[in-house]
This record gives C-alpha cells, sequence and structure tokens, in this order.
C-alpha cells in the first residue's frame, strides 16, 4: 500500500498567505472606511448649519412679534404733548390769565388818564370799565381759539402725511377732544363777555352798582 506523502508547509508560504489576507481585509475595509468618515465628516457640518438658521429664524421672529419697547415710548409722543397744551389753553381761556389782567388793567389807567381832565359819565364808563371788560374778553378769546385749534390739529393730523404704523393712542385723542371742547366754550364765553350778551355796560342814569 503506497501512502501520499503528507506536503510539508515552509515558513515563506505561512508568511506569504498570512500577507494576503491581511491585503485582503484592508481592501474590504476601505471603503466602508471612507463612507463613513465622509458621514461622520459632513454630519457636524448639517448639524451645525442648522442651529444657526433656526436661530436666525426664531431672530427674526421675536423682533417681529415683541415690539421695541424704547420705539412704542417714544411714539404719540409729540401728538400727547400737543393735546395736552390744547387741553391746558382751554382752562387758561375760561378761567383768566395774568396777560389778560393786566392788559385790562393797562386800559382802565388809560381811561382814568383821558377822562382826568373831564368827561361825561358815559364816557368814564366806557373808557375805565368798558374797555377793560372787553379787553379782559379779547385775550380771553385767543387763549380758546389757541386751544380750539391745536385740539383740532391733533385730531386730524392722523389722517394726513405718511401712515403711521401704529394707531394713535386713545388717552390722545381724549385730551385733545377736551381741550377742542374747552376752546369753543372759552371761544363762546369771551364772545359773550365782548359783545355785552350776557352783561350790557351800566347806564349813566343808574348807579355802576345797579
Amino acid at each position: 500500500m503506497n501512502a501520499t506523502p503528507a506536503k510539508t508547509t515552509t515558513p515563506d508560504d505561512t508568511a506569504a498567505a498570512q500577507d494576503a489576507a491581511a491585503k485582503d481585509t484592508e481592501t474590504k475595509d476601505a471603503p466602508g472606511t471612507s463612507s463613513g468618515a465622509d458621514d461622520s465628516a459632513t454630519a457636524p457640518d448639517d448639524l451645525s448649519t442648522q442651529p444657526e438658521g433656526d436661530a436666525a429664524d426664531d431672530g427674526i421672529a421675536d423682533e417681529d412679534l415683541e415690539p421695541d419697547p424704547f420705539e412704542t415710548a417714544r411714539h404719540g409722543v409729540g401728538a400727547g404733548a400737543a393735546a395736552v397744551v390744547s387741553a391746558a389753553l382751554g382752562v387758561v381761556a375760561l378761567t383768566g390769565a395774568w396777560s389778560g389782567r393786566v392788559a385790562a388793567e393797562r386800559e382802565t389807567l388809560i381811561g382814568q388818564i383821558k377822562t382826568s381832565g373831564g368827561g361825561s359819565a358815559a364816557q368814564q364808563i366806557s373808557e375805565i370799565y368798558g374797555d377793560a371788560w372787553h379787553t379782559t374778553a379779547l385775550v380771553n378769546g385767543v387763549f380758546a381759539v389757541l386751544a380750539l385749534l391745536v385740539g383740532v390739529v391733533v385730531l386730524v393730523r392722523p389722517a394726513f402725511g405718511a401712515p403711521a404704523d401704529r394707531p394713535q393712542p386713545a388717552w390722545v385723542r381724549a385730551v385733545a377732544l377736551a381741550g377742542v371742547a374747552l376752546g369753543v366754550l372759552g371761544v363762546l364765553i369771551s364772545a359773550g363777555m365782548y359783545f355785552d350778551l350776557f352783561a350790557s355796560l351800566p347806564s349813566a342814569g343808574t348807579p355802576a352798582g345797579g
């Protein structure tokens, strides 16, 4: 019986086989490693850019939804100040101003000077009392007209010029309306005083207090 001699493996053959197996393993793993590296390289970029876009969108949305407090505070300041001035002028027109008293005292002094050399009773009443009374009514009427004009300008201002991004505050319109009402009332009272509609001048035939 003949036995086939066993093939002997030399150390060189064993080393060559190990080198070939190592090369095959590197070749198989190379594409997977490169794609994984590409995915890992691109994934952080996507993740890093997405939050920035979201943050930008959130910033724009916040700016649109939340108005600037300083801009809100400045809105309507000029119109509000004008409305307050209108109401104050209306009050002055009804109560009288120091300028009206000074003008009335001046007219009284002028009347006394004119009638110091003599004059009829009717002339003295007209020069000393009537002119001072009419001057007071005229000064108060000027304040009333100013109150009326300023209040009307505040009310009609939004209808002219460039349209405002926010409506006029309600308190501004309310104060302007009050100024207009006081101005109209002041004009009526001043006109009645100037033309002696409420009380006529004393006549020469009756005592001054009658």
